[in-house]
């Protein structure tokens, strides 16, 4: 039994949840992009030389910070989502972790992208292949009051 809202009795918590993520990775991609670029100008423009190793670790420490920090990427804030583990808590540097490193493996390799986004549009919770595989979700943000 799990402690995440039900998605025939809540379905608020996952209305949109797919369309939201989309748009929370455009936010995220933009803030990553201006953040390689900030460290390029800052190397003397000696990071253009390594840009793809660059991009992915500024990456990845931006969203496991991120997300360890508030349980969503900035960009999830932006649209109102947050992550959760299993047990309905915000995730924790470990999980945040573990998270981060199941989506840039799943960007590596597309097909597994493929196969979270379709997982993402068909299940009930929205879960990505990532969060299948933690007992995560993503949900609407909650009221304050009910935090």
């Amino acid at each position: 039994m799990s402690a995440l809202p039900d998605a025939d009795r809540q379905p608020q918590f996952y209305e949109n949840v797919p369309a939201k993520r989309l748009i929370a990775w455009i936010v995220d991609t933009i803030l990553i992009v201006l953040l390689s670029l900030v460290v390029v100008v800052l190397t003397a423009f000696v990071g253009l030389f390594v840009w793809p190793i660059l991009y992915l670790t500024i990456g990845f420490i931006y969203r496991t910070v991120t997300i360890a920090n508030g349980s969503a990427t900035w960009g999830m804030r932006f649209v109102g989502l947050e992550l959760r583990d299993i047990n309905g808590r915000p995730f924790d540097l470990s999980l945040a972790f573990l998270h981060t490193f199941g989506y840039t493996l799943s960007m590596a390799v597309p097909i597994l992208q493929v196969i979270s986004v379709i997982m993402m549009m068909t299940g009930s919770r929205a879960q990505g292949l990532t969060d299948s595989l933690l007992g995560s979700v993503a949900l609407n943000r909650r009221a304050s009051a009910l935090s």
